[in-house]
């Protein structure tokens, strides 16, 4: 039953709205007996009575919410990944994740002022002015944007980690398959600085780079230009975007990785099953969901927040380079 209310429960258990509410909320000092008490709690229960998340906070004086703000990034196996790790890890203290998807100019505040969860956590900065208003509002921060001034940025080293790859396979000519999604051009950016930092230190000529859909379509017309300029070993963006590749490699009758050698990034789920099954770049996202969760419950708790994990990528070698 939708929608069920403390009055429902008062009406359906023949007692007052006063009455059900101090059995519900296990108010102590009151004269209700036994089999009331009883009969509140099982026409709740067959009523399926929950109260409201407003309602808790207002009881308890603190919400069970977590706001986890996102950038505008597609949410993409990854991202899922590290969400459900994250909504686990964090379940197990009684707390919910809300996800918020920033999208246009509609201030944050609006949400967290309407939605009054215990903490935020945003994986990009936040502006310092609308932290010290969440602060104000009683609202723990979580601000994961800023890794530091000592982190060392994983981007470059994920491309060089590609490209070192495919040299060892002896590819010589490079391609660098680069996203046509400008809303993660920065990472597909700092990932093919590695990619040429590897070339040049190697003396090869320069990568090809081409921006590649997550379509075959797109992925052929890749190939074909990659073939004309003689590449023989490809750096993709992520998995994603390898798989297009190798779809593209399938249309043109190639051998992967015989003919052309792929290489992607993130270590998806899918990729273990692709054909041939995909060598890639693992960025541990598992972890990093597991530091978000730690931050979270440091905050709360009032404890200094962890240190970041700065685990370096790694290649999970698979057949297709």
């Amino acid at each position: 039953m939708a929608g069920v209310t403390s009055a429902d429960v008062a009406r359906a258990s023949g007692v007052s709205r006063t009455t059900v509410s101090y059995v519900l909320n296990g108010t102590e000092g009151t004269s209700i007996s036994d089999a009331t008490r009883r009969r509140v709690l099982e026409t709740a229960a067959r009523l399926g009575y929950a109260p409201s998340a407003a309602a808790r906070t207002l009881r308890s004086g603190r919400s069970d919410l977590v706001l986890c703000v996102l950038p505008d990034w597609p949410v993409g196996p990854v991202i899922e990944t590290m969400l459900d790790h994250l909504a686990d890890e964090l379940a197990e203290r009684g707390l919910s994740v809300l996800v918020h998807h920033v999208r246009g100019d509609r201030p944050l505040s609006e949400l967290w002022r309407a939605v009054t969860p215990r903490t935020v956590v945003g994986l990009t900065e936040f502006e310092p002015d609308e932290v010290l208003a969440m602060r104000q509002a009683g609202i723990q921060v979580v601000d994961t944007g800023d890794a530091g001034p000592d982190a060392e940025n994983p981007q470059p080293h994920i491309g060089r980690l590609q490209v070192e790859r495919l040299v060892a396979r002896s590819r010589a000519r490079i391609g660098y398959a680069t996203t046509d999604d400008p809303r993660v051009v920065d990472f597909a950016d700092q990932r093919l600085a590695g990619v040429r930092a590897v070339c040049a230190e190697r003396g090869l000529p320069a990568p090809v780079v081409i921006p590649v859909g997550v379509e075959a379509r797109s992925g052929s017309a890749a190939v074909a230009t990659w073939r004309q300029a003689g590449v023989t070993g490809v750096a993709a963006y992520n998995d994603e975007v390898a798989f297009a590749v190798l779809a593209g490699a399938r249309a043109a009758g190639l051998d992967v990785p015989g003919d052309l050698a792929v290489i992607g990034v993130d270590d998806v789920p899918l990729a273990a099953l692709a054909s041939p099954p995909l060598t890639t770049v693992t960025q541990h996202i598992e972890r990093e969901a597991s530091y978000l969760a730690a931050c979270v419950l440091a905050a709360l708790d009032g404890d200094d927040p962890p240190p970041r994990p700065h685990e370096a990528p790694a290649l999970v070698e698979r057949d297709s380079a």
